[in-house]
């Protein structure tokens, strides 16, 4: 899913559109995503089926973190509390105790878990390129065809390092958002976005013009696309931890992969 660490300075960020009410770490599950991700998670004016609120009037958030979430808060006997954080606040926020976990496609890297202690992926998927509809690159087949193009990521995240394993790349300065980054395809400012499979196929069901590749064997990204929970740094033998490790375990890989297909099914269209 992503990502690398966030600096200090993002603290003030924490607080930002979080819903509201206090946390009973003895009842709750609080949970912190950025509900603009999806299919992992997004934010939506109805609960569905597995939407859960954001408090105060903010509507809902849903997608594959959320019911991953749910399961989760469900198997402990607790009640599930999503906290829509902007990324670069999730791990202050995880530092501070507002949150109990991180569930927003974030992989597990050798830098990050120097702050955060993970469990085992919960998902695993493969990196594809969002290109525009008719465009040369539809036919590229190995990540080094690129070399001379435009390619832009999510700043602060794998899939924007990533980028510079294509020799000669443009590397276009990475935006926060992926519909930022979705803006810049379709103004010319990019020529591709880099991005997981599942964001990558549901971008493309909302944005018709948009449409995405992946590569072949040996001629993709070196990069781990699974994607894991991340706790509070040096919890790893605390009771907490042990209970959400216990849970996730408990969770089939058929039923993942099942409900990571019906969230792609359901995540929101361009309109």
């Amino acid at each position: 899913m992503k990502k690398f660490l966030f600096t200090a300075a993002a603290a003030a960020l924490v607080f930002a559109g979080c819903s509201s009410g206090s946390k009973d770490s003895e009842n709750t599950f609080t949970v912190g995503m950025e509900c603009d991700y999806a299919p992992f998670n997004w934010q939506t004016t109805e609960a569905g089926e597995s939407g859960v609120s954001l408090g105060s009037g903010a509507g809902y958030c849903d997608g594959y973190d959320v019911v991953v979430s749910k399961a989760i808060a469900d198997e402990m006997g607790k009640e599930l509390v999503v906290k829509k954080i902007n990324w670069d606040g999730l791990q202050p926020a995880l530092e501070s105790g507002e949150i109990d976990a991180i569930i927003a496609g974030m992989t597990a890297n050798e830098e990050r878990e120097e702050g955060i202690d993970f469990t085992t992926p919960y998902y695993g998927s493969e990196m594809a390129m969002i290109v525009k509809k008719g465009s040369e690159a539809e036919k590229f087949t190995d990540i080094q065809q690129f070399s001379g193009w435009k390619v832009i990521g999510q700043k602060n995240t794998n899939y924007d390092d990533v980028i510079d394993q294509i020799q000669g790349v443009n590397h276009v300065t990475p935006k926060a958002k992926y519909p930022e980054l979705i803006l810049a395809v379709q103004a010319g400012e990019a020529d591709a976005i880099t991005a997981e499979l599942p964001v990558a196929k549901g971008i493309c069901d909302a944005n018709p013009d948009l449409t995405y590749i992946t590569f072949d064997e040996g001629k993709g990204f070196d990069v781990d696309t699974t994607v894991s929970i991340g706790m509070k740094n040096n919890s790893r033998d605390s009771e907490l931890f042990k209970s959400v490790q216990s849970a996730l375990d408990k969770i089939s890989e058929d039923q993942r992969a099942d409900w990571m297909l019906k969230a792609v099914d359901r995540a929101p269209t361009a309109e």
